[in-house]
């Protein structure tokens, strides 16, 4: 984050804006955003770009070995990491994994460490250099105490040595079990002829100088072009080898700028800053590089898991955490911005004054009260064949991957078949159709060139031939965006098959509504098509009531937002439920409960305990108030599945995160179960995914960090 423009100031979430405003400001902003918040270049005319090398899509080789579980975590700034990729980032390093943080640019804004209350004089005092090894020190600071280790912990500096002569300061903390580097690659945030990152991103010859931090043992001044910055992180991922990759958000949200939402730190039309945005971009390219050059030395792409991290959005949502995570995240922001009067021995400082105290509380922008994934979605989802053996097919090393049992109850995974198709999100939404074929959706990124050249996301299916047969290739199903640079703000894909065979595809749109696109019992696909209706944000979630009608929820900023049809087999349309309380923000989870009504659960905005309620016809609902949901203290997104009952009545199993991260079930329809956490597994990667499979057994899987998923049965 940029600290020159972040003052505290009372917290207050934003007002609504009519969804008829909201579509005629993006139709406004859409043709400026090329040179605003993305840069995207669709259709300029590149004069000598860089070569792209990136994942085949064709690429169905098998993985390289296990090998033991790695964190690399991609920022703009120093702090993006602690603002908004945590606790996922905590909840890992705690349970023993190592991390390596890498922190593209040198975070020196004005080169003004803030105080409150700072003299006439103090603000005039600039020091770029300064400023960044101030910062950090900070970063020195959370990470020490994170792994359990004095503030003041002495680290080990050095100097790493990078492709195209740039050389980068590393710091390394080792702490029993536990062990951190941090990378400083120290880009300056405004370079000579006032080129900034989303210049590089996208300017043909654009270049970018470093800056040498205060008492840094790197004095080499590096310069990097477009395809240095890719050839660097590429190499770092090729040093590491992590097994689990944090990134920034590459296509972030439109935002309407106005006297209600003011423009704050957002860059342009979007809801992020200058910076993160084409880190992100930058750092998914070097991934697609990195896969495609280890595939074709070794002969295997790498197996890692990637989450991408919306940033500055979380000031225009509710808050979506509660505040016992909130209170872990500050305990390490608190540490990072430290305080003038520490004595930490660093000459530039002892942290980013401006994040030290309750400062960070304070700020009216909310942004260390959520965290939310740019492409959310269980990771990795969970079926049956017909012979009742669980299928797990999730995202691995950017292609898509299917996991089987070895046979059925086993519990043991076979090795992932890759099943290609990348580079893709890493989330994918899975259904068979009325033949029994498995039809598997991804979004993928289907250009990532930058320099001028095209940028596009494309919603792909790939399809069975026959049950449990053999794919075919996979399908591109297009977009529901016709502009590229609205393309990129579509979402992931959710699908469900209806009792008259068609296939319904949804995903969310650049309007932040609902379009979706079906395929016919013959195969045939037809025309995308908007369902309209109000903003939501990412994350669809999509049921078959008892009446076989289709029900997607979307959460709003004032209610859960519902779609439906009147019958079964009638067209899908917007219908508004009454009385639903606003939500945090993470999807909902959605299932026919006992008594065959539709069940929604879901958490409020800075609340640890889900609320449960019932739709009970029409537009109304009613609260369970006495649902063991509330037990499930957490946060994050939930989940849920019927679960028959012999003998008694069926159970309602809801899972989520507790608030050390592990996963955790409760029946939600008991008034008198207890949850349980699966502190036996390990912290899961992304969000875990809940199945009953066909002897009715509950299973629990999650992606571990090793990138390798792991089975829970009741």
């Amino acid at each position: 984050m940029n600290i020159s423009q972040r003052r505290a100031v009372p917290s207050a979430n934003a007002r609504p804006v009519p969804r008829r405003a909201v579509l005629a400001g993006i139709a406004a902003v859409t043709a400026a955003t090329a040179a605003g918040c993305s840069d995207s270049g669709s259709g300029r005319a590149a004069v000598h770009p860089s070569p792209v090398r990136a994942v085949d899509p064709r690429s169905v080789q098998t993985f390289d070995s296990p090998r033991g579980p790695l964190l690399l975590q991609v920022m703009a700034h120093p702090d993006d990491d602690l603002f908004f990729m945590n606790p996922d980032a905590q909840h890992l390093v705690r349970a023993g994994v190592p991390v390596v943080s890498v922190y593209v640019t040198a975070g020196e804004a004005i080169g003004q460490n803030w105080v409150e209350g700072m003299s006439p004089e103090r603000k005039k005092h600039h020091d770029k250099a300064a400023y960044s090894s101030a910062r950090h020190q900070g970063l020195r600071q959370a990470y020490a105490v994170m792994v359990g280790k004095d503030r003041f912990t002495r680290w080990n500096k050095s100097v790493m040595d990078l492709p195209g002569g740039v050389r980068a300061e590393t710091n390394e903390l080792v702490a029993g079990g536990r062990r951190v580097r941090l990378v400083f690659l120290n880009v300056a945030m405004l370079s000579e002829r006032g080129v900034r990152l989303p210049q590089l991103w996208n300017g043909v010859g654009a270049q970018m100088e470093s800056l040498v931090a205060k008492g840094s043992p790197c004095t080499t001044v590096s310069t990097y072009g477009h395809s240095t910055l890719v050839d660097v992180l590429a190499s770092i991922m090729d040093r590491f080898r992590p097994t689990v990759v944090h990134t920034m958000d590459p296509d972030p949200d439109y935002q309407i700028h106005d006297a209600t939402h003011p423009k704050d730190n957002d860059y342009g039309a979007c809801s992020d800053h200058r910076d993160h945005t084409p880190t992100a971009l930058f750092t998914w390219k070097a991934l697609s590089q990195w896969v495609a050059d280890a595939t074709k030395r070794d002969r295997h792409p790498p197996r890692f898991v990637t989450t991408s991290f919306r940033g500055y959005y979380n000031q225009r949502w509710p808050h979506g955490l509660p505040e016992e995570i909130v209170e872990q995240k500050h305990r390490l922001v608190r540490e990072y911005g430290g305080e003038p009067a520490w004595h930490c021995g660093n000459d530039g400082g002892c942290g980013d004054y401006g994040q030290g105290g309750d400062r960070p509380l304070r700020n009216r922008k909310g942004w260390i009260r959520s965290t939310h994934y740019r492409h959310p979605g269980a990771t990795p989802v969970v079926d049956s064949d017909r012979s009742g053996r669980l299928e797990a097919y999730g995202v691995l090393g950017l292609h898509a991957v299917r996991w089987q049992e070895s046979s059925p109850g086993s519990g043991r995974w076979g090795a992932p078949q890759n099943l290609g198709g990348g580079p893709l999100a890493p989330a994918l939404a899975t259904v068979k159709d009325a033949a029994g074929r498995r039809l598997v959706f991804a979004m993928r990124f289907s250009a990532l060139e930058g320099e001028g050249r095209a940028d596009t996301r494309e919603i792909v299916v790939l399809e069975q031939g026959s049950p449990d047969g053999p794919f075919r290739a996979w399908t591109g199903l297009g977009n529901p965006e016709h502009h590229p640079d609205r393309g990129r703000r579509v979402g992931m894909p959710a699908a469900v098959t209806a009792p008259d065979g068609r296939v319904h595809l949804f995903v969310r749109n650049a309007g932040k509504g609902v379009s979706t696109r079906v395929r016919e019992p013959n195969g045939k696909w037809g025309k995308w098509r908007n369902l309209g209706g109000q903003e939501i944000q990412e994350g669809l979630t999509v049921l078959l009531d008892r009446d076989r009608r289709i029900h997607v929820f979307g959460v709003g900023r004032d209610t859960v937002h519902h779609w439906s049809q009147d019958d079964s087999g009638a067209p899908m349309r917007f219908l508004p439920l009454d009385d639903l309380p606003q939500p945090a923000g993470d999807p909902v989870a959605a299932s026919v409960g006992p008594d065959g009504q539709v069940t929604v659960a879901y958490r409020r905005p800075a609340s640890a305990e889900p609320e449960a309620y019932r739709l009970t016809g029409g537009a109304g609902t009613e609260p369970l108030d006495r649902s063991a949901a509330r037990d499930l203290r957490g946060y994050g997104a939930l989940s849920a599945v019927p679960l028959p009952q012999r003998g008694g009545e069926d159970a309602l199993m809801l899972l989520g995160r507790a608030l050390d991260g592990h996963a955790q079930i409760v029946d939600a329809a008991s008034e008198d179960t207890h949850p349980t956490v699966l502190r036996d597994r390990p912290v899961p990667v992304g969000t875990p995914a809940i199945h009953a499979d066909g002897t009715q057994r509950l299973a629990v899987v999650a992606m571990g960090a090793d990138a390798s998923p792991w089975l829970w049965r009741e």
